[in-house]
């Protein structure tokens, strides 16, 4: 006997066959000969006695399908409490054993809050529902001063802005950063149930890169090998100031050899040429060239192996003249979300 699966039919004929059934085994057929008439299963048919035994006539009527789109065990004021707090809280800060605001960690808190245990696909809802989706967080260090970057956002960058506009000054966001040979690469298309293998070098090497870019779509660079320290950063400042006609405002964060003694005198004694702005301490999203260099590891590093260091350095300046030449890829390095403030 071929029986039919009734899920595929729509809502309002599987009512009706639930109750042509029922009433066949009321009216004396055996539940065998219901089932090979109707052509659903034997057990189908005993769950259908069952439920109109329990709760008559409304256990056979037809129920929504699919995923429910909302509703669930928590009240209006319930539900606007927690939304509010995966909002503006982390989980650690109320004492949840959680670092992200995953699933299970909303779940914990409404239990502990309200006594409320609802499934995890409930709470997917929820979160949707008020205005949540998935996201791969942005690192921030607790060290982070949030007055100080407000004060950067609202009023020191302004006026860093505004005075350049008056100099005609160009303002270059500056980073550095090192490269090594064994960065993680990205994905790849394989056959299912066999794990790639990418080829790489048994040694390790590196080199090191410094860059500042304008939201204009402008890129300096130099690639070097050894370490970062002030006779380096005031040899790239050489540069950029030949490389310029008028005065130069260079933006970087805190790093020692940025503020160290011989840098600062160097500006000084040139301060006509090229003055230097710190960025607030901890706060590398609020830098566009740090996006250069998020495309520089995973696009020239991450995705090209180099089989030596001279293959890797090539490699690198290599990709940075590609967007040297192509400044509107250099201006969308200023679209992203912490660093639209510079545009």
């Amino acid at each position: 006997m071929q029986t039919t699966d009734a899920r595929k039919l729509p809502p309002k004929a599987q009512e009706n066959i639930r109750r042509l059934a029922v009433q066949a085994v009321l009216n004396g057929k055996t539940q065998v000969e219901t089932a090979e008439l109707f052509g659903v299963s034997r057990v189908a048919i005993w769950k259908w006695l069952k439920a109109y035994q329990q709760d008559g006539e409304q256990a056979l009527q037809a129920k929504p399908q699919g995923r429910p789109t909302g509703g669930g065990k928590l009240k209006g004021f319930q539900a606007a409490w927690v939304a509010r707090l995966v909002r503006g809280k982390y989980p650690d800060q109320l004492r949840l054993p959680f670092a992200l605001w995953t699933r299970e960690a909303v779940g914990a808190l409404i239990e502990r809050k309200f006594g409320v245990s609802l499934a995890l696909s409930t709470i997917g809802r929820y979160l949707r529902s008020w205005g949540f989706s998935p996201q791969k967080p942005v690192r921030r260090a607790y060290e982070q001063n949030r007055a100080q970057v407000q004060y950067w956002l609202q009023t020191k960058y302004p006026a860093i802005k505004q005075q350049a506009k008056e100099t005609g000054a160009r303002i270059y966001w500056g980073d550095e950063m090192g490269l090594r040979s064994d960065h993680p690469v990205g994905r790849t298309w394989g056959v299912k149930g066999e794990t790639p293998v990418v080829k790489v070098p048994g040694k390790r090497f590196s080199c090191n890169m410094i860059s500042a870019i304008t939201n204009l779509g402008n890129l300096n660079f130099m690639v070097f090998e050894g370490r970062f320290n002030s006779k380096v950063f005031i040899d790239f400042m050489s540069r950029l100031v030949r490389q310029n006609e008028g005065p130069v405002f260079l933006i970087v964060d805190g790093h020692p050899v940025h503020r160290s003694r011989a840098v600062l005198d160097w500006v000084e004694e040139r301060k006509e040429s090229i003055r230097l702005f710190f960025l607030p301490g901890y706060s590398p999203e609020l830098n566009p060239d740090e996006l250069l260099n998020q495309d520089i590891k995973s696009n020239s590093v991450g995705r090209r192996r180099a089989r030596d260091k001279a293959e890797l350095v090539k490699n690198v300046r290599s990709y940075l003249r590609s967007r040297q030449r192509r400044p509107s890829i250099v201006q969308k390095y200023f679209h992203g979300q912490h660093v639209r403030y510079a545009a």
